[in-house]
């Protein structure tokens, strides 16, 4: 798709393009970073991955939103296309036949049952009426007989799928040995899933022959900084700015194998040293991050703030009513969590406290309401019998998230302790305090120091029940107490957005001193089109 000239901004400072490994859709802080940016002057092209595979694009007030279809035939292992004749023989091929034959078997049971219904309704004098009621059940016995062959050869072909994790002595000698071989190029060997992002991205890099390139975490890092070695190449310079979103050490691996983890890390430490400035989410992670790489100077630090303007962004499209989506009144007490959901969120305590807690609810506004995670919570609270206390809820649109969340009593954040929670003040935190909301947060290291610091909330041992229970109490019994934490003088403002896009517009003037000046102050950083446009559905971040 080539770029569209007459969109562009009419005397830009210069052209960013910001690379992210997701569907910009419900990552609140790309979006903003691309409008702060685009409203700044800059002429911005923000680059994600499409979701569906067809590639779509809208706008963000003055920026261009592009979502790439990207194949990744890379992202499975070669064994993933083989069979494991000696564990599992019965087992289907991973080709997806298994399936096929899975829902044929329900089709047949299927008409099986509505031809049943027909003869049960058939009158006596129906022609063979005995025989064909016969002949029914022993079609009957053997379409049980099919599925349970198939479910068998289809949990065979599971099994050969999940139980190698790459944790055996083979895999792990295999890792170890081209970390030896290959060292920080190993993860071409250990990873190859990371040429789908270089494929997809690259050619529209180079075909927008950016000033700029904003590389949002780990895996568009490598994107980057091949576009900047190609244009050298070409007489042409590119500055990179990566803006490391976590810290790769101390990441929970996204897949369970033990590959994962060194070969993004390799990846990383390859390109890391072309990065021309380095952002990231809080003082913790970039001195980390100082340390890890042997930066020469620290890492600017642009926090997960929300928007400070949020009743005037846009008024076509106010805020849905929280209680009213959990059908409570306002007088009744509500907890609310919001953000990404998975066990480590903690999510489990919110709901196994509930018992001990008549008349309080939760809601739950996450990134999957009907994922296998929440699912299970709320089967938990079914089981607890609390489950209409419980509300599974999807995001709203970013700039509705602050006064969305204002409906409730308290915000929670019970994440357990891992290294790349113990360091941030993450996105849901700056959401509830904009909210006013009295805050109820795990003992990670620097959300439990704030609070206590701030005085706006109580801190809890992570995954402790009754230690939750203690402060839930504590903050329910006099919210106005910690409301009152808020009315100190500048704390929301140093935790808006508008103070963050300032670092970011610094950061950019840096790399590109001869950049012209801005010719118009920027306006609110929310996504909104113009007439017609579409006003894709985001939502609050993690």
């Amino acid at each position: 798709m080539a770029f569209d000239e007459a969109a562009a901004h009419p005397g830009a400072r210069g052209r960013v393009v910001m690379l992210v490994d997701n569907g910009v859709h419900g990552d609140s802080r790309v979006q903003k970073t691309a409008r702060s940016a685009a409203d700044a002057g800059w002429d911005v092209v923000l680059l994600g991955r499409s979701p569906g595979g067809v590639a779509q694009s809208w706008r963000l007030g003055a920026a261009e939103v592009r979502l790439l279809a990207m194949p990744a035939p890379l992202a499975r292992r070669r064994h993933e296309f083989r069979r494991a004749w000696l564990r599992w023989p019965l087992a289907y091929p991973p080709n997806g036949i298994a399936a096929h034959r899975q829902q044929t078997v329900k089709a047949w049971q299927a008409d099986l049952m509505v031809r049943a219904a027909q003869l049960a309704a058939a009158g006596p004098g129906t022609p063979r009426l005995g025989l064909r009621k016969r002949l029914l059940r022993a079609e009957q016995v053997a379409a049980k007989l099919t599925r349970t062959w198939v479910s068998g050869r289809y949990w065979m072909l599971t099994q050969a799928r999940t139980r190698r994790r790459f944790r055996n002595p083979w895999d792990r000698a295999y890792t170890r040995f081209w970390q030896t071989v290959k060292g920080d190029g190993a993860w071409r060997r250990l990873e190859p899933g990371l040429w789908d992002y270089e494929l997809a991205y690259g050619p529209v890099v180079d075909e927008l022959r950016p000033d700029l390139i904003h590389a949002n975490d780990f895996r568009m890092l490598g994107v980057a900084a091949r576009a900047k070695i190609r244009a050298a190449a070409e007489g042409r310079e590119i500055k990179v700015v990566w803006d490391a979103h976590e810290f790769l050490p101390g990441l929970k691996p996204w897949q369970d194998n033990a590959r994962w983890l060194p070969a993004h890390r390799a990846h990383e430490r390859e390109y890391a040293p072309y990065a021309d400035a380095v952002m990231t989410v809080s003082d913790g992670l970039a001195e980390l991050l100082r340390r890890e790489h042997h930066l020469t100077t620290m890492p600017d630090v642009v926090l997960n703030a929300p928007a400070a303007l949020t009743e005037d962004l846009d008024p076509d499209a106010p805020a849905p009513d929280l209680r009213a989506l959990c059908g409570i009144g306002p007088d009744v007490p509500l907890l609310v969590y919001s953000g990404a959901a998975a066990r480590q969120r903690g999510l489990d305590v919110m709901v196994d406290a509930l018992p001990q807690l008549p008349g309080v609810h939760v809601a739950l506004v996450v990134n999957k309401p009907e994922g296998p995670y929440v699912s299970g919570v709320l089967a938990r609270a079914r089981k607890l019998g609390v489950a209409d206390r419980v509300h599974a809820l999807p995001y709203v649109a970013h700039w509705q998230v602050v006064p969305f969340l204002a409906a409730a009593d308290a915000g929670v954040i019970p994440i357990h302790h891992w290294p790349n929670h113990e360091i941030a003040l993450i996105t849901k935190f700056f959401e509830y305090s904009h909210a006013r909301l009295p805050l109820v947060v795990s003992d990670v290291k620097t959300m439990a120091g704030t609070v206590r610091d701030t005085g706006q909330g109580e801190v809890f041992r992570a995954e402790d029940v009754d230690d939750y229970l203690r402060a839930v109490r504590a903050v329910l019994a006099d919210p106005a107490r910690y409301r009152a934490a808020y009315d100190r003088p500048g704390l929301l403002r140093s935790w808006t957005w508008e103070a963050q896009a300032e670092v970011l517009d610094q950061v950019y003037r840096r790399l590109l001193p001869d950049a012209p000046a801005a010719t118009s102050a920027g306006g609110p950083t929310a996504v909104s089109g113009g007439p017609g446009e579409p006003r894709p559905a985001i939502g609050v971040g993690t």
